[in-house]
């Protein structure tokens, strides 16, 4: 994802379209596909093209592990989700927690303020924007836990906040269970986690 354009904060942000995505009769003459797009630091960044199937694989997978362990502690959520942290600053993770404690930050269906726990997945072309740009947002907004998973080389970067800045935790992989020093719901088999992918390519 690269910068498109400076994002004028003043304009209204159209996001999910709760009706038809066609304005005709013909559903297939004129498609109405909804913009995706983040906020970081005043600039658009063009959420396009959509995902491929191994990293959708790993968003599925990730948000039952955390469902099934944690649903009595708070909702796991998947992208597309903004998250509202100022006007310069609207993020789409790919995976969000929020505990029971943490849910005063969601107000009229809207995440406005800094989730407990954020996951995002890279993209095969470059690392760059979620590991240096939105990790920067992450911290300086107080989200408390940031892990970033590389399913090319199959580890999970695990970041979590001290003193306001970002520690890392350790760098996981297939032979590690990885658990949460915040969360004591979270164990995750990171073999089965990226197994699921590789099933799929074969």
């Amino acid at each position: 994802m690269c910068p498109r354009d400076s994002f004028d904060t003043n304009s209204k942000i159209v996001k999910e379209q709760p009706e038809s995505y066609t304005d005709s009769k013909d559903p297939y003459e004129s498609p109405l596909i909804e913009e995706r797009y983040e906020i970081i630091n005043g600039i658009r960044y063009d959420l396009k093209p959509s995902p491929g199937l191994d990293h959708q694989l790993l968003v599925s997978k990730i948000l039952n592990i955390i469902y099934d362990t944690c649903r009595p502690k708070g909702i796991v959520i998947v992208s597309p989700m903004d998250i509202y942290l100022d006007e310069d600053n609207i993020l789409q993770p790919d995976v969000i927690f929020i505990s029971n404690e943490n849910m005063h930050i969601i107000h009229d269906q809207k995440i406005k303020g800094a989730p407990n726990l954020v996951v995002e997945i890279l993209p095969p072309q470059s690392g760059k924007h979620d590991k240096i740009h939105k990790k920067e947002v992450y911290e300086r907004f107080g989200v408390p836990e940031f892990w970033v998973v590389d399913p090319q080389h199959e580890i999970v970067d695990q970041f979590v906040l001290n003193r306001e800045k970002y520690q890392l935790q350790g760098t996981f992989s297939e032979e590690h269970l990885l658990t949460s020093p915040n969360l004591d719901c979270i164990h995750i088999d990171l073999r089965a986690l990226f197994q699921e992918k590789i099933q799929y390519r074969q």
